[in-house]
């Protein structure tokens, strides 16, 4: 699963019209979309996803805007998928984030950053099936 992260495009971008931008920016980085779907989020679903969060203090402003508008959560591949991805994306506040990163590029905020990327392959793993059935998986990933 090394080879596999999750990206979320999170409702600012959907709502800033920068799905083309930022999909390019991670096919021209060489990642390979292997499933993707656009969603909308509901609280207990959002907030099954963010579990590991949930003690923190801003956890329901989160769930809030994760909520706010559909999303599109998309399984990547890649070698060192986790950590190329994180590198591409940046950090999670933008004005931290280096130049060219997506976040550096179109994040407003800390909350509103734009996408959302693993932050391990046990993770990646889990938020994967968060979003993909096995079976959509396995049709996506076995052709590649």
């Amino acid at each position: 699963m090394g080879n596999r992260t999750l990206a979320i495009l999170k409702p600012d971008c959907i709502n800033k019209n920068l799905i083309g931008q930022v999909i390019t920016k991670i096919t021209e980085a060489g990642f390979q979309i292997k499933a993707i779907k656009m969603v909308r989020l509901t609280k207990d679903s959002a907030a099954g996803f963010y579990e590991i969060h949930n003690q923190q203090p801003w956890f329901n402003s989160l769930l809030e805007y994760m909520t706010s508008g559909p999303c599109i959560p998309i399984a990547l591949e890649k070698e060192n998928a986790v950590a190329d991805f994180r590198k591409l994306i940046g950090a999670t506040d933008p004005a931290k984030a280096d130049e060219g990163t997506i976040r550096k590029l179109y994040a407003k905020d800390k909350t509103e950053n734009i996408v959302h990327g693993s932050d391990s392959d046990e993770n990646a793993s889990i938020e994967i099936f968060h979003f993909f059935s096995r079976k959509e998986l396995l049709e996506n990933f076995n052709n590649s």
